[in-house]
């Protein structure tokens, strides 16, 4: 049975495929306990929920006997990194370039599933990050890699552009042998980053990465990250682009995870012009998508105005009139970047004296200077 599924993974496209037992990661209770009680997850509080499942794989389902790991190559086209020179432009994520992986992924998984289960007397479930499942620990202990100094699962075979998924079932499969670390004394990842995010090696505080900060935070991004991001609109591949093991990487074999032209570098001023249907209708069957049109134009106005570029100033003066106050407070702060306090003061009469948003009114004040918008202390944020 276990060299059928092996087979049939291949069949369907999946570059690795390995096999844990649930047991496997018997400190996982406590490592994931640790990180949940430094906050480093930030708002992401469905890392808290259900962390009883999340560290052992049995209380999410009892009757998992063996877990069958999968990877899938994604590797760029291009070198992510070359994007950030063109300020005017747009850095998005590889893996977001492309088709949402989760719809990709999961059709397979529960193909391989039904596959397995036709073949025997076994049930399985099917997870690709949609549930309280430790993707990266049970992939490193199935052999399919190591958790890097990035913590993100590195393959000697693929490099570090895997996604991955799971099957859990109640198949008795011979397990693999887990893959031992082999960063060394390497640190290019934690080097490259330009927040800081690793506290130190094999540790993210999730409150400081771009790629956290850009999807998952819902509010205005704290100032001293905004210009540390660029033109990093969605995620952030810095710490991926640098490792050497993708020496050994390939660009992605799946045809459906093959980036998408329009993605590979689109122009700052294209996007901020996106109201909800055309944002919608762009990004349809993307991971970026599901972030949503108001958070998005957020990290599109941190790139205008982290891009000096005067041409983009109409633009961002536009958004100091958006119904959203996420895109307003952003629109504030990329013209006082692009333009200074002195053409700001003239954009506040037209634009902010009407404003009753404490967050963009906070803005307004950092660009213009405290009180300068007429508010009193006991009204600021």
């Amino acid at each position: 049975m276990r060299r059928l599924v092996e087979a049939r993974a291949r069949h369907l496209g999946f570059d690795a495929v390995r096999v844990t037992r649930p047991e496997a990661l018997s400190n996982l209770p406590e490592r994931l306990s640790a990180w949940l009680s430094s906050g480093a997850q930030g708002e992401m509080a469905w890392m808290a929920e259900r962390s009883d499942q999340r560290a052992d794989p049995r209380a999410l389902w009892p009757e998992v006997r063996s877990i069958i790991m999968l990877g899938m190559n994604y590797g760029p086209e291009s070198d992510p990194l070359d994007l950030l020179a063109r300020r005017e432009r747009g850095a998005i994520a590889a893996y977001a370039q492309r088709r949402d992986y989760h719809e990709v992924i999961k059709g397979k998984l529960k193909e391989l599933g039904g596959y397995l289960s036709a073949k025997g007397d076994v049930r399985v479930k099917v997870f690709v990050d949609t549930a309280p499942v430790m993707e990266k620990p049970l992939a490193a202990a199935a052999g399919l890699g190591w958790q890097g100094k990035h913590t993100v699962l590195i393959s000697r075979e693929l490099g570090n552009w895997l996604l991955l998924g799971a099957i859990y079932t109640s198949a008795d499969l011979a397990p693999d042998a887990p893959e031992i670390d082999h960063c060394g004394s390497c640190r290019r990842c934690l080097d490259a980053c330009p927040t800081n995010a690793f506290p130190a090696p094999y540790q993210l505080d999730a409150r400081r990465c771009i790629s956290y900060l850009t999807i998952e935070h819902a509010g205005p991004i704290p100032a001293e990250f905004r210009a540390p991001m660029g033109n990093r609109i969605f995620g952030c591949d810095d710490c991926l682009a640098v490792c050497p093991w993708n020496k050994f990487a390939e660009t992605a074999r799946e045809a459906r995870l093959a980036a998408q032209a329009d993605l590979a570098a689109p122009p700052l001023a294209e996007l901020v012009r996106l109201d909800e249907a055309a944002f919608r209708q762009r990004f349809s069957g993307t991971p970026i998508k599901r972030t949503g049109r108001d958070r998005f134009l957020r990290n599109v106005l941190i790139a205008i105005g982290n891009s000096g570029e005067p041409g983009l100033v109409p633009e961002a003066e536009r958004c100091l009139a958006d119904a959203s106050p996420l895109v307003r407070a952003m629109a504030v702060w990329a013209c006082g970047r692009l333009s200074g306090r002195s053409a700001c003061s003239g954009l506040f009469k037209r634009f902010g004296l009407g404003e009753t948003d404490a967050q963009v009114l906070a803005e307004w004040d950092a660009v213009l200077g405290e009180g300068r918008t007429g508010r009193g202390e006991a009204e600021r944020p």
